[in-house]
């Protein structure tokens, strides 16, 4: 069947050809159409009392986010004519400022000292802007951008919308560089390992379509993370790059067999990959369907397109691709030149021979490995790993700086259930909590004795609405510590016992949450991963002792690839914790399956052990080299340019991984194999020949 499709795509390679880059028309169209996201913690569950808060936030008060604006060297009128400026941006719904509680002309030094550093601090003045919409929509976005213009010399946005604008400026910038520079490192890596000059640039051009395809298709979600999008180019090259090399050896091959008849030869290469490829990328599809299962969403976000490139890029490896090949034909024939890359025979042979060396290194390495990995140091800070030069994180230094400000949150306050006095009891028991700098609500300058009639509209109608009332609470704690999280819940507790409907929101409970989810998910994830894949690797062998010897294997690699980071004192993002153990099992799990497929064909043929494992070490090798070493380049070079911590640690965890996986597999799995022989052989099917089975 697959042989007919394959004439089929051989005969009209052309139609092929025009409808494939067709297609790039409507990709580019749908790429620009897709929404990218750049505030990560968007994506916690609907479900969460803190995200919930959020949305009632922008239903009761039309404001979705805040900001501290911190200006320098201005009197109290010129303060006055720039809030009135930044009232004017759109979407600014408003902002807060002494104004808004006491006339201008009524000393500063007449409310109380820790209210009035609230507002004034030395040569510098903070006010308080309020958005219309949530913390990472682009209208936010766009006002925080306006209100730097306004007083670009004097004015620092801080919070988290001056964070998200920074990490969309910072990301913008550099995401056409990492493609380029995958791209570049994987032709260098492909011309050293192919034996064509012309055929990496045929290879980059068939994927760099498929990966046009799948941004382009992302406009059918609601909006792809920032993350994604830096990260699935990069990924879908390096994951499918394989399938190309599988096409263009299995075509060669067959060249051999039908000299003369180039479409056949390709007809029956079409056949044979597809073979390959669907059970190669069955593992990697697996794999990132496994981050589907995250409650926290940005793991759908991601496993969705990355998913979703791997299997376009099986499609155009037998469709496109082909129709490339055919049509460059002569050209990959004349620039053929010597393979670069030395013959490996020595060296495998080296490898099999000393097998029970790699053992004992994989016996000695296990325990530190396992040990490391479970005591990784991750941090959940979503501005942590951003350079010190971006205006939000001078603008957040500011803030610490002059008015010892780490992060602000919110009360949402129940009305008509708590008295003023009740309140102002709350708030003395809020102001008790370690770390808690101040509280400051409508009663707090007026005092609680003060009948609410009296409180002045412009700061009622700022505070409080229909239904809620508003409180900010300043903390003296980073936002993701376990100080401030602990804070959080002390201060969830004394709200809620006045008042169950009250809510604790804003970035520290919102992150507070994220850390207890995402623990969570990194278990979950990395078990259905694993069961996944156990479950495919026992229906591809029909085997119960391989699946737990090559997922072993790979797991192995994981561990020693996160232990890295414990024994260097590097702290890890927590997406890169996550995302790490299902992406590297699930791309490099098929380098232990092509070797192992070989070792079973040469034991059913009635080889020996060490025969059978030696041939299929001696054979495997060098496309294990290529895919390893490949996935490597067009991971390697982003984890070192990108400034974005998050996507320079997943590269670097992906690229290290990659060549750990590629060093595991090849030394220590033929040691395996030699030592679980007859337990592989009596636990399998096809492992020996059938008049002995």
């Amino acid at each position: 069947m697959m042989v007919k499709i394959g004439k089929w795509i051989a005969k009209h390679k052309n139609i092929i050809l025009v409808l494939g880059l067709l297609l790039i028309i409507p990709s580019i169209i749908g790429m620009n159409m897709t929404r990218i996201n750049y505030d990560v913690l968007s994506y916690l569950p609907g479900s969460l009392e803190t995200v919930k808060g959020q949305d009632t936030l922008v239903d009761e008060f039309g404001m979705g986010a805040f900001s501290m604006v911190i200006v320098e060297g201005m009197d109290e009128k010129d303060v006055v004519a720039l809030k009135e400026e930044m009232k004017s941006v759109d979407h600014v719904a408003d902002v807060i400022w002494y104004d808004d509680l006491m006339d201008i002309s009524v000393p500063m030094e007449m409310i109380p000292s820790k209210y009035e550093k609230v507002f004034k601090n030395g040569d510098s003045t903070m006010l308080v802007a309020l958005f219309d919409n949530t913390t990472s929509s682009d209208e936010t976005m766009d006002a925080v951008t306006q209100l730097r213009k306004i007083s670009a010399k004097h004015c620092f946005v801080s919070g988290m919308s001056g964070v998200v604008t920074d990490i969309k400026s910072l990301a913008l910038s550099e995401m056409p560089i990492y493609v380029l520079i995958a791209v570049i490192l994987c032709l260098i890596i492909l011309s050293l390992t192919m034996d064509s000059w012309i055929t990496p640039f045929i290879f980059m051009l068939s994927i760099g379509i498929a990966i046009l395809y799948n941004m382009g298709t992302n406009m059918f979600l609601s909006d792809v993370s920032y993350i994604t999008k830096a990260l699935a180019a990069v990924l879908q090259l390096g994951v499918t790059l394989d399938y190309s090399i599988f096409l263009l050896n299995s075509y060669e091959e067959n060249k051999k067999r039908f000299p003369g008849e180039r479409n056949r030869a390709m007809a029956h290469a079409i056949s044979n990959t597809f073979k390959s490829v669907v059970g190669s990328s069955v593992t990697t599809i697996a794999g990132f369907v496994a981050l589907c299962f995250m409650t926290f969403k940005l793991g759908t976000n991601i496993g969705i397109v990355m998913a979703k490139g791997v299997a376009i890029g099986v499609v155009c490896c037998v469709t496109l691709l082909p129709a490339l090949v055919l049509t460059f034909d002569k050209w990959i024939d004349r620039t053929t030149h010597k393979p670069i890359l030395p013959d490996l025979g020595r060296l495998s042979a080296f490898i099999t021979r000393h097998n029970k060396v790699w053992l004992a290194a994989f016996l000695i390495l296990l325990i530190p490995a396992i040990y490391g990995n479970a005591h990784t140091d991750v941090y959940y800070n979503i501005d942590k790993g951003l350079p010190d030069t971006l205006k939000s994180s001078v603008a957040n230094k500011k803030l610490d700086e002059d008015f010892h400000m780490n992060n602000v949150y919110m009360v949402m306050l129940k009305n008509d259930e708590m008295d003023q006095k009740e309140k102002a009891k709350m708030m003395e028991q809020i102001e008790a909590v370690d770390g808690v700098k101040w509280a400051i609500g409508m009663e707090s300058v007026i005092g609680p004795s003060v009948p609410e009639d009296f409180i002045p509209p412009a700061v009622k109608s700022k505070l409080q609405s229909d239904n809620y009332e508003i409180q900010f609470i300043c903390s003296d704690y980073k936002t993701a510590t376990d100080e401030v999280n602990e804070q959080v819940k002390s201060i969830d507790k004394i709200v809620k016992s006045y008042n169950k409907e009250s809510m604790v929101i804003g970035e520290a409970p919102l992150t507070k949450d994220l850390t207890v989810i995402a623990d969570s998910d990194m278990r979950n994830v990395n078990v259905i991963s694993v069961i996944a894949i156990f479950i495919i690797i026992c229906i591809v062998f029909k085997s119960v002792s391989l699946p737990v010897i090559l997922v072993a294997i790979i797991e192995f690699a994981i561990c020693v690839n996160m232990a890295v980071p414990f024994y260097t004192g590097t702290e890890l993002p927590f997406v890169a914790s996550i995302v790490i153990g299902t992406v590297q099992l699930g791309s490099t799990v098929d380098y232990a399956i092509l070797m192992t497929s070989r070792y079973q064909r040469e034991r059913s043929r009635g080889r020996s052990k060490e025969e059978a494992i030696s041939l299929a070490h001696q054979s495997s090798m060098k496309s294990i080299l290529i895919s390893g070493v490949s996935f490597f380049a067009a991971t390697f070079g982003v984890g070192l340019y990108s400034k974005i911590d998050m996507i320079s640690s997943l590269c670097t965890l992906l690229s290290r991984g990659a060549i750990i996986s590629t060093v595991v597999v090849i030394c220590v799995l033929p040691a395996m194999f030699m030592v679980f022989d007859k337990l592989i052989c009596k636990t399998s099917k096809g492992f020996l020949p059938e008049e002995a089975e």
